[in-house]
């Protein structure tokens, strides 16, 4: 299975778990990981040809980045908007991503409690993210289980790293179950919980 990782974070260089994620992905067999602020640059331009051309190579993408105001960060709606065009990725003659398998691995910072409807988000995080869900739907990707670390601004070193193999484990997972609209924060337990 070929895997590219699109890392978006603003800063990777200053972040507490995103970098240690990508460094890890990096070095991994089969993964291909990028950093979109270093392909973009500070203007956040893409080269679409060449971007396609990595989709079209991978069997899984892999979203990586911090949960931002309930979205991306802006470097990742760049490279959708940029990349992701009518003809390639849906529409008219628009093919090229069908079969394909979408994962997000998500840091937020604050708990997974605070993920709940009635609690202080007011949503759980499948509801936060169902217009990435919408995106693989729309261009015939199968939409995987997101893997999402809670509390990632917590310090706790032990924590964090222990998240770098759960994450490896989890987005090179052959089996996971697409069917399965459910979240995980697998450094808690290695339980799904249900959205609420």
């Amino acid at each position: 299975m070929n895997i590219l990782v699109l890392t978006a974070h603003p800063d990777l260089a200053s972040s507490s778990i995103n970098r240690k994620w990508f460094d890890a992905l990096s070095n991994m067999a089969g993964v291909t990981a990028r950093d979109l602020m270093a392909v973009g640059g500070p203007e956040m331009n893409f080269d679409s040809a060449v971007e396609q051309a990595h989709l079209q190579k991978a069997d899984r993408v892999v979203l990586q980045f911090p949960f931002y105001w309930y979205s991306s960060p802006p470097v990742l709606k760049a490279w959708l908007d940029q990349v992701l065009l009518v003809g390639f990725a849906y529409g008219p003659g628009g093919n090229q991503l069908i079969g394909k398998e979408l994962m997000l691995a998500i840091s937020t910072g604050g708990p997974a409690e605070s993920y709940q409807v009635g609690a202080f988000n007011n949503f759980s995080m499948p509801e936060l993210l169902t217009p990435f869900q919408q995106t693989a739907l729309l261009t015939g990707m199968t939409y995987l289980p997101p893997f999402v670390l809670h509390s990632a601004m917590s310090r706790d070193q032990t924590r964090l790293n222990a998240s770098v193999p759960a994450l490896i484990s989890y987005v090179t997972d052959p089996q996971l179950d697409p069917s399965a609209n459910r979240i995980s924060d697998l450094l808690v337990r290695r339980t799904h919980q249900s959205p609420g």
